[in-house]
């Protein structure tokens, strides 16, 4: 991006607001906001992410960031008294990432800044504590050399290992001054080995070097995964917060901490978090010592305690959201080092929500935006059988809820390997870093011995909706010889373990599981009004509720029988968007679709067909039985006819082998001969859809006369039938009023022979961009547009999805062509400006024109939002993505209804 010569680059933290995430990502803005408030913060300035922008973009600096940098750290040392790096009394800073949107562990962040060979020794002599001094000293090292110098992180730690080895110490704090003084000195040789050069000793040249490291850290391989992972866009940059240190590591009147203002797991309120004495942040976050309860701290420091709750109350009151907050304590005196929303799981998040409601700090609307669909998918997930028989391993803290069962791996690369070779997998670890984040996409659950609820495998597991069990302290992992000992158990690589995320408890083998209680509730069989009703199952109900009588869009189903379609009717479907005929030919009916095909006369045709034409009825009349009063979308046959006929390749075998054997089937002669006929290089682009029907004489007319006459007979029954006659690929008008004039001749005959009135509605599926560019002639002949979005993906993009996606797509990802695959989410730049237009285009023509889309799109969080926004009239999807899409398009239309008040 071009530089702005009068653009400001840097700001102080008492200049900023948390509205400024765009500008000063979200850790800066919060701790202006926090600054605002009269919180405890030290002082401190936010480089802006627009530099960050201009750095990533031209290799440099913005040319004015130098001089304002100066000025604002001039501004801080004068504040504070002591300059940076200043031998006999130095200003040490911390220098740490903050995009707009969180992204834990996965940017960089160094502390102490300021350290050198000479001001350790002035640290130590202002402190009074000759070991504090050396133990920041190496911590700087330690940090800068991996993140700014790019050093091997393990050379530190085997180095740290080492120092405690010849001590005969297990944890950090035993090492004295003398101690680390001597790591102080091996850490510098790793530097300038592994680096190539010497570690500064200039403070300004950590600090540049250090603010660099965080502008390149946006590139990384972990932070663009997580990006993709998380849907946040790759153009934000990300903001660096440069702020005086503070530090836990003085003693055990010191310590550092993470706090949740609710319980990020189960949304409940009370004290939770994580507290450690004598440590600096990092160590808390990184799990590398097990921390103690938040709750301890009332005894281990009263004073901070309360102090602590009484800013953790008004930040919530404040933010009317859960907050997590990051806290130093030092000597005794609290400071506020971050705040922010804090991320959470989906039960907890429908649950905190309705909380809010009721305490008045939030109204419905607000709650229904603070959940999503994909937290909704995710509480239907299974739960374990509490009444199965189970090996209990261990407990650890339940971090992250869900059921995982798979093999157990303890690696990221392992993970990704089985998982692509179609494993599941469970990952393993000590603790977790930013480096296993691929292992951790990976995997059905993640399991480590140390760490609790704020450690990085916890707040990332969170944040993807994994399951997670930390800190279960009597395992012993060995990742080295890949493997976990339990007592005299020892589960290898490989050895199936189960992890229940919502009770900590892990398990030696698989652990059946059964349906989640919100399932249960969306099948009718927990009522959320009962006394004894599951207060998440109350939450989620309140929530739909909400969505439902503010939503526009309609919700219906994909269904293709009576079982599914009561089920459809039970999670909330207001009718079935696709039926499609072509599943009610398989199985024993497949003989008679090739005594069709194989038909050589129009009497054998006709015989074939007559054959079909009862099945076919009696499905629709249990269909329609099943949603009576609701709409049925019925999609005419659409594959090629030559899948249902036998492989051509097991076909011709089986037919050279008779041959051989002297042996030959007229039959499977016959068969073959029409397979080769049938067969085609890209049968999707090939004879199919409404082809099919203007091509094999009768096929369409059989299909019509089974749906009509079977709502026919409905409607003796005194149901209410309400039936669409669906076209599929359709291109041009002229097709659709060939067959449409067939169906209404057809269904005539039916009126006069049943002596009943049927209002059939005949459409089409637009599915082929000539069918959307063209939408206007369409409309004339179609009382209904249904967008199938899988097939105009296919045919916008030139993609077969079946072979791409395996092939290809894993690329795009990673360039960052693609930020979500297009059958995943709408491309709205493409197929969505097709679907936009045919709207507009087909309403112009007919207005009254009934618009939906059945592609599976409509059960998609994003793309549902754009369907409202195009003003379709309903979205379709599969039984089970029911509630999400009826939950998101109730979102929709409160987003919609925000937006138009402001």
């Amino acid at each position: 991006m071009s530089e702005n010569k009068d653009q400001k680059f840097v700001y102080d933290f008492t200049e900023g607001n948390r509205d400024l995430k765009d500008l000063l990502g979200g850790k800066g803005a919060n701790l202006a906001e926090m600054t605002n408030l009269g919180l405890p913060v030290p002082p401190g300035f936010t480089i802006t992410t627009e530099a960050c922008k201009v750095y990533l973009e031209s290799g440099s600096a913005p040319a004015a960031l130098r001089d304002e940098v100066s000025a604002h750290l001039a501004a801080l040392e004068s504040k504070m008294g002591k300059k940076l790096g200043q031998s006999d009394d130095p200003l040490l800073v911390s220098v740490r990432s903050g995009a707009k949107f969180s992204m834990p562990g996965m940017m960089d962040t160094v502390l102490n800044i300021g350290l050198s060979d000479e001001s350790v020794v002035g640290l130590a002599s202002q402190a009074g504590d000759e070991r504090f001094a050396w133990d920041s000293y190496r911590r700087l090292i330690q940090m800068f050399g991996k993140t700014v110098l790019g050093v091997e992180g393990e050379l530190f730690e085997d180095a740290l290992d080492e120092a405690k080895a010849a001590k005969k110490v297990t944890v950090d704090t035993d090492l004295d001054a003398a101690d680390l003084k001597k790591l102080v000195k091996v850490f510098k040789k790793i530097v300038a080995k592994e680096a190539g050069r010497e570690f500064p000793q200039d403070a300004r040249e950590q600090m540049d070097l250090a603010v660099e490291a965080v502008f390149n850290s946006w590139n990384t391989d972990r932070a663009k995964l997580y990006r993709r992972q998380e849907r946040i866009p790759s153009d934000l940059g990300t903001a660096v917060n440069i702020c005086s240190m503070v530090f836990g590591n003085l003693g055990p009147d010191s310590g550092t901490g993470v706090a949740f203002t609710r319980d990020p797991a189960s949304g409940h309120a009370g004290v939770y978090g994580d507290y450690l004495q004598n440590a600096q942040g990092e160590d808390v976050v990184a799990g590398i010592r097990n921390t103690v309860p938040l709750a301890d701290l009332e005894a281990i420091d009263k004073a901070s305690y309360d102090q602590l709750m009484t800013i953790m109350t008004t930040l919530e009151t404040h933010y009317k959201d859960l907050c997590d907050i990051e806290f130093t304590i030092e000597r005794g005196q609290l400071w506020m080092l971050q705040t922010r929303v804090g991320k959470r799981t989906a039960g907890a998040a429908f649950r905190i929500a309705t909380q809010l409601v009721d305490q008045g700090l939030i109204d419905e609307a607000e709650a229904l935006q603070r959940v999503s669909g994909h937290q909704l998918a995710q509480l239907m997930f299974p739960r374990f059988d509490e009444g199965a028989k189970t090996t209990l391993l261990g407990r650890g803290i339940a971090a992250s809820p869900g059921a995982a069962v798979g093999k157990a791996v303890f690696d990221s690369y392992t993970a990704v390997k089985w998982s692509r070779s179609g494993e599941k997998v469970i990952l393993i670890r000590r603790e977790t870093n930013p480096d296993d984040l691929d292992g951790m996409i990976a995997s059905e659950g993640i399991l480590t011995s140390r760490g609790g609820k704020t450690s990085h495998a916890a707040v990332v597991a969170r944040g993807m909706g994994k399951t997670c069990v930390c800190g279960a302290e009597e395992l012993d992992v060995d990742t080295k010889r890949r493997r976990m000992t339990v007592g005299d158990t020892v589960i290898e690589e490989g050895d199936v373990v189960s992890i229940d995320g919502s009770t900590g408890k892990v398990y030696l083998g698989e652990v059946p599981v059964v349906p989640s209680p919100v399932v249960e509730y969306f099948e009718g069989r927990m009522h959320a009004g009962a006394d004894d009703a599951d207060e998440l199952v109350a939450a989620v109900h309140r929530i739909m509720a909400y969505a439902d009588r503010v939503r526009r869009l309609r919700v219906r189903a994909n269904a293709d029988n009576a079982e599914d379609a009561l089920r459809a009717r039970r999670f909330g479907a207001q009718g079935i968007g696709l039926c499609r005929t072509e599943h009610m030919f398989l199985g024993e009916r497949r003989e008679m679709v090739e005594r069709l095909i194989l038909a050589d006369t129009d009497d054998e045709r006709d015989q074939a067909l007559s054959a079909l034409l009862p099945l076919q009825k009696k499905d629709f009349i249990e269909l329609f039985e099943a949603m009576d009063g609701l709409p049925v979308t019925v999609r005419l046959l659409d594959p090629p006819l030559h899948e249902f006929l036998p492989d051509i390749t097991e076909l011709s075998v089986r037919v050279a082998l008779a041959e051989s054997r002297k042996d030959a089937n007229e039959n499977d002669l016959r068969l073959l001969q029409a397979v080769h006929k049938l067969h085609e290089q890209n049968p999707m682009l090939g004879l199919r859809g409404v082809r099919l029907g203007l091509v094999i004489p009768g096929l369409f007319a059989m299909q019509v006369r089974a749906i009509a006459e079977a709502a026919a007979e409905r409607k003796n029954a005194k149901g209410d039938p309400r039936v669409e006659i669906m076209i599929p690929l359709v291109g041009t008008v002229q097709e659709l009023e060939i067959v449409r004039e067939e169906a209404d001749a057809v269904i005539a005959e039916v009126e006069a022979a049943t002596g009943t009135t049927l209002k059939l509605s005949i459409g089409t599926m637009i599915e082929l961009p000539r069918a959307a560019l063209t939408a206007a002639q369409i409309a004339e002949a179609a009382q209904f547009f249904s967008f199938g979005t899988n097939d105009l993906t296919q045919t916008v993009w030139g993609f077969s999805r079946d072979d791409v996606e395996a092939s290809f797509f894993t690329a795009y990802l990673e360039k960052g062509i693609f930020g979500v695959s297009p059958f995943e989410t709408i491309d709205k730049d493409g197929v969505g400006s097709l679907v936009r237009y045919a709207v507009e285009q087909g309403r112009a023509t007919r207005p009254d024109l009934k618009l939906g889309v059945c592609g599976e799109h409509g059960g998609d969080p994003e793309s549902v939002h754009f369907f409202h926004e195009v003003g379709l009239d309903y979205v379709s999807c599969s039984p089970f993505r029911i509630p999400v899409a009826r939950l998101e398009a109730g979102r929709a239309a409160a987003e919609a209804k925000g937006s138009d008040s402001r």
